[in-house]
Order: structure tokens, then sequence, then C-alpha cells
């Protein structure tokens, strides 16, 4: 039995990051290995906005403050700063997390990813650029990624920050490299001369529809589509637009995760409850990754909204392009509030995207099982 640790973002208050980082322990737990989260050492970040840009009470402060600058009534500033201040508290113990941070355990195997891992060009005081997530100082046996990301951070920017070589001097240690998107995977191959595997999120590599018992049944006596949207990313002209199309269609609109002025409820629930409210909506509209992949595993008539990246302004062209293009679902994609509803009239067939999703587990499983050691014979558990 390996003893293995998962290196991510999982103290990140985000629904996404807490359903990967559960969906790829349960699929290392699977195996028999025993799973625990690493931490990792924060460093200043490479982009620096403001003097609050750093860990600690000012940075908290000033978080808060801008929550209440949303365009979002009142009630839902307050619900959603409550939100945000109770996650870690509630959820990371599913997690086996504790507040005493884990840094640099001896392991047998240490899995890097999912998530925005490799996201080093970034002014996110939260997780700054540390080489730790490159496996810097690790006390493993064995060093991989899994499904890890760059994000928005292009081979452009990290020569721009002259980090291209070092980042490539950690990249060809790793034992086994594992992407989730194209932009991650030319990076790698450029910088290492490795060719990575692609695999998809952990969110669609474990079947939390079909094998996670922690989903409730939710019943609502009203009708309902999904903005699932960070806060404050949303167009004031999109807001209009879902207020009158969820008004003409009898629907009540519910908000996950970020707060909107168009949002009649903001939902403050457990990550395992946001699925339990994805399987009942009548539409999904996001701008999110994993907004969509929600919507997916949920078979949910959806729409992306594509933003794109702007200075150091955070877009989500890269990672979600790609992803609906791997999963086959490119035409879920609008741009501006005029090209919602023609996206949310097509229809979706589930059944190939599924094939696509199954073939992708399988591959999941088999990357794990040559890194990681033996697994369980029962690959469908």
């Amino acid at each position: 039995m390996a003893k293995v640790g998962i290196l991510s973002m999982q103290r990140i208050v985000n629904y996404g990051s807490f359903l990967q980082a559960y969906g790829l322990k349960m699929l290392l737990e699977k195996s028999g290995h025993n799973v625990e989260f690493v931490d990792y050492h924060i460093e200043k970040p490479l982009i620096a906005q403001s003097q609050f840009q750093k860990p600690g009470l000012f940075f908290k402060v000033q978080k808060v403050l801008n929550a209440f600058q949303y365009d979002a009534s009142w009630k839902h500033r307050i619900q959603f700063v409550l939100y945000k201040k109770r996650f870690a508290g509630k959820y990371l113990p599913i997690l086996g997390i504790t507040p005493v941070m884990n840094y640099l355990p001896e392991l047998d195997a240490l899995v890097i990813g999912s998530d925005e891992v490799f996201n080093c060009i970034q002014s996110n005081p939260n997780v700054g650029y540390s080489l730790e997530l490159f496996g810097k100082n690790n006390r493993a046996k064995k060093i991989l990624t899994y499904a890890a990301s760059f994000g928005n951070t292009t081979m452009e920017k990290l020569k721009q920050y002259h980090k291209d070589q070092e980042i490539g001097w950690f990249l060809k240690r790793f034992d086994g490299i594992s992407v989730r998107d194209k932009n991650s995977g030319i990076i790698v191959s450029e910088l290492s001369g490795v060719k990575p595997e692609y695999h998809l999120d952990p969110v669609l590599a474990y079947d939390y529809i079909g094998e996670c018992r922690l989903i409730p049944q939710i019943k609502t006596k009203e009708r309902y589509l999904i903005l699932y949207a960070y806060s404050g990313r949303i167009s004031g002209e999109i807001n209009d637009w879902i207020s009158a199309y969820a008004k003409k269609k009898g629907l009540k609109v519910y908000s996950f995760g970020g707060i909107h002025r168009c949002a009649d409820h903001f939902i403050d629930c457990s990550p395992f409850e946001v699925l339990a409210y994805f399987l009942n909506a009548e539409a999904v509209i996001t701008d999110t990754f994993h907004g969509t992949i929600f919507s997916m595993i949920t078979k949910r008539k959806f729409v992306t909204i594509i933003c794109k990246s702007k200075g150091n302004s955070y877009g989500n062209e890269e990672k979600l392009s790609d992803l609906l293009e791997r999963t086959g679902l490119s035409d879920r994609v609008a741009k501006a509030a005029n090209e919602i509803e023609t996206v949310l009239k097509r229809a979706i067939d589930y059944t190939e995207v599924d094939k696509i999703i199954d073939a992708e587990r399988l591959k999941t499983l088999d990357y794990l099982k040559k890194q990681t050691g033996c697994y369980s014979e029962d690959r469908h558990g």
C-alpha cells in the first residue's frame, strides 16, 4: 500500500477546487493507496498589483471590501462574504485537511495537480510563484502530475518574466507529466522535450454521479436556471438578458460561488449539494471551467461564456475552449448576450459526450496504475 500525496489548490475557497481534489483522492484510494494532501510554501507573486497584494489581514479586508462593491443585492453580498468565511472550516475536513499545514512529507509518490498548479505568472498572493508546485524540495520516491494546467500563463509570459529555463529544468525531473489542456502541453513539450499525456479534470475522470454517495436529493417548488460564474465577471448586458430570459421562461435564477444582479437566490451549500442543484436545473449559464464540467456530468442544457484575457486580467479562453473541443461541445460557446439563447436551443447528444468521457476515464486509470503502482482490478468500482 503506497503513501501518495496530492499537491494542489485544495485550500482555495472554490467548489471546483474542492470537487477536483476529492475526485482525485477517490481515484487514488480506489487503488488501495493511503492518500494525503500536501501544502506548499507560498512565495511572492511575479505580478504585483498593489501594496496590499500579499497574504494577511490587509488582503482579507480588501477582499471583503471588494465583495461589497459587486453589482448584486446587499443580502447576496453579505451571504457571499459569509460563504467565503465559513467554507474551509465546513468542507476541508471532508478531504482530511486540517488547519495545520502539511509541508514536504515523505511519500512513495507525489501527484501535483489537478488545477492550475503551473499558473505561475499571475498576481494572486494566495498562490504566488512557488517552485514547490514544480517539485522543488519534495521528499517523494516518485513525482508526477495529473491534469496539471498552466492556466493563462503562456510561453510568451514565461519568457517575458525570464522563468522559462527555470521551469523547464524542473519539468525535466518529473517521472510522469499529465496535463489537461493544449496550452500546457505545448509549454511542457517546448521546455522539457517531453511529450505529456493529456487527461481530463478529476471532476470528469471520477464518476461523481455513478459512484459518489454524498450527493443528496434536493427538491425545489420552483423551476430555476443556474448562473455559475465569478462575481463581477458577468457584464451588465448579460445580467439584463438573463433576467429577461428567466422571466419569459418562468424560471428563478440561482447563483453559486459568485453573486450577480440578475440572481433571485445566492445558494450557500456544500460542494455535493451544488451537483444536486445542477441535476434539477432547467439550464445553466456559466463562465467557469468547473461550471462547464458540472453541466456535462449532470447532462444539463448549458452555455459557456468565453472571456478573453486582457493584460494581467484573468480570462478563461485557453482552458474552456480546449475543454469543450476535447468533449465535442465547442458549439456551447457564447461570447455575447445575443448569442446565449441560440446556444441554449441547441440539443446536446450526451451519448456521444459520454463515450468520450468513458474512454478518458480508462486512460486516467491506466496512467495512475502506471505511475503510482498497483491499482484495483475492479476498475469500475
